[in-house]
């Protein structure tokens, strides 16, 4: 169990790194970094096979695209806690000039990022497009796309859906992060989803589902069976309960903190509910 436990510090940590950066600026999107925030470190800690360094071409190993690019919080923290970049920088979010803007962009450099992202609706589509070219580039590496739930009223996401599984793209895996809100209220409000799993099916997708995001342990055997599910034939999609705001209590149960910081008293109360563990930058 070490090696959990030593994921979950880095949970820990990586929800400390969220609220100060979007304390400090005043600006950014705590809600669905927090609910994401075990996904994203099991990802690039436990599940993906990755090289040493950066470059865009990903030759030789599993990518990433994040799709719902307001969660960049998480997406920054993961990535320099991994070594991609200094975690210091993670001090320069949403500043001027910086290369961690508060949706992620590609023209700073930034490694680790690969598709600029934030406008909804898209990210599947570039997924598609690097795991046809692993195939025709004779590349057995995956390809994991993350969207969210109020993501999928966008249209394009449905063509891309129905391509992935026409065309056999069969080394993907999308996740949706499901916690049934987005920023002007519960999606069941906004515009029902209905089941997003059997629509998926209904395409043609291996689905499957993980029924608490917010478990580390539930999340990397969810991945893992995911992996085991590649090169049959489908594309796999994974539907993942969370709660936004996870990991702090005033936060939880709501979507008022879908794109809100925390004030200096709310940021205490929710950095004393998780202590530091790696240090803070």
């Amino acid at each position: 169990m070490a090696k959990l436990d030593e994921l979950q510090d880095i949970v820990t940590q990586t929800r400390r790194d969220i609220l100060r950066m979007v304390h400090k600026v005043n600006s950014g999107h705590p809600g669905g970094s927090l609910g994401c925030t075990e996904f994203m470190v099991a990802l690039y800690n436990e599940i993906m096979d990755l090289k040493e360094g950066f470059d865009m071409d990903g030759i030789g190993e599993d990518l990433f695209f994040l799709s719902n690019g307001h969660i960049s919080p998480v997406f920054y923290s993961v990535l320099a806690r991994k070594g991609y970049f200094p975690v210091e920088e993670l001090s320069t979010f949403r500043l001027i000039n910086s290369r961690l803007q508060g949706h992620p962009t590609t023209h700073e450099g930034l490694p680790g990022v690969r598709i600029a992202s934030g406008s909804l609706g898209q990210g599947m589509s570039v997924a598609l497009g690097a795991a046809q070219a692993k195939k025709l580039n004779g590349d057995d590496h995956l390809v994991f796309s993350l969207h969210g739930d109020g993501e999928l009223q966008e249209g394009q996401n449905w063509e891309a859906i129905m391509y992935a599984a026409g065309n056999g793209i069969d080394n993907l895996i999308s996740t949706v992060d499901r916690n049934g809100k987005q920023i002007d209220g519960p999606t069941s409000e906004v515009l029902p989803m209905g089941d997003i799993a059997e629509k998926f099916r209904a395409f043609g997708w291996d689905v499957l589902e993980i029924e608490n995001g917010n478990d580390l342990e539930e999340v990397i055997a969810g991945l893992n069976e995911a992996k085991s599910r590649t090169g049959k034939g489908k594309p796999v999609g994974i539907i993942m309960n969370t709660e936004m705001g996870n990991g702090v209590d005033f936060m939880m149960h709501t979507h008022a903190w879908h794109g809100k910081a925390p004030n200096d008293e709310q940021l205490e109360k929710a950095l004393a509910q998780n202590p530091e563990t790696l240090g803070d930058y």
